[in-house]
């Protein structure tokens, strides 16, 4: 496992980086408009689990849609559940993207990326957000938490932009944050559950 200092800003992660979580936080900012935030309890669950809902609706917008990036919508627990995912999908035909955000085995807000964001499909084999947190876990992440009073604050996957190397790699990167220390990245071999680095930034 290399342990590396944060890569540079490459195209793959500057998108990463800025056109998903707008896309993310568009999401939140209409569920909050229409009043979808209203209090109650919602069961957390693991990333796969809300997939097919995202799917069957990415297959009527377009029927080429494929899956591009997955992140949690929600703060995860400490098993890598969180009440809410948000899936990201990409129709060449359409050369457009559109992001769904399931909770509760329904969507809850779907909306498109304003912005291009051509991005190449995940793998279908992909290990669900437990396993890839509990990788993590294991290769600093614990510690991590344990140290600064941290917690993990974003389980992404998506193929190819934390692995220079391997551009088809699809992986998890999970990001720890804590008020008093930079924070901590370990990225997941999404398909085998190794992990393959980590740095601080």
């Amino acid at each position: 496992m290399d342990r590396l200092p944060t890569p540079d800003p490459s195209r793959a992660v500057r998108l990463v980086r800025t056109a998903v979580p707008a896309l993310l936080g568009a999401l939140l900012l209409v569920a909050a408009a229409a009043g979808d935030a209203a209090a109650g309890h919602h069961v957390p669950f693991a990333a796969r689990a809300g997939l097919a809902a995202a799917e069957s609706a990415a297959q009527v917008w377009a029927s080429d849609a494929t899956l591009v990036y997955v992140e949690n919508d929600e703060d995860v627990n400490e098993a890598g559940l969180t009440p809410r995912w948000a899936y990201l999908f990409y129709s060449e035909s359409r050369q457009k993207s559109r992001g769904y955000s399931i909770r509760d085995n329904r969507i809850v807000v779907a909306a498109d990326l304003d912005m291009k964001f051509e991005a190449p499909p995940v793998s279908p084999r992909w290990i669900d957000s437990e396993a890839a947190l509990q990788a993590a876990d294991a290769h600093g992440g614990r510690a991590y938490c344990r140290d600064h009073a941290g917690r993990a604050s974003s389980l992404l996957l998506a193929r190819g932009p934390f692995q220079q190397g391997e551009p088809d790699a699809t992986t998890w990167t999970i990001v720890y944050t804590s008020p008093s220390a930079p924070s901590l990245f370990v990225v997941v071999d999404a398909e085998h559950g190794q992990v393959r680095r980590t740095w601080r930034g």
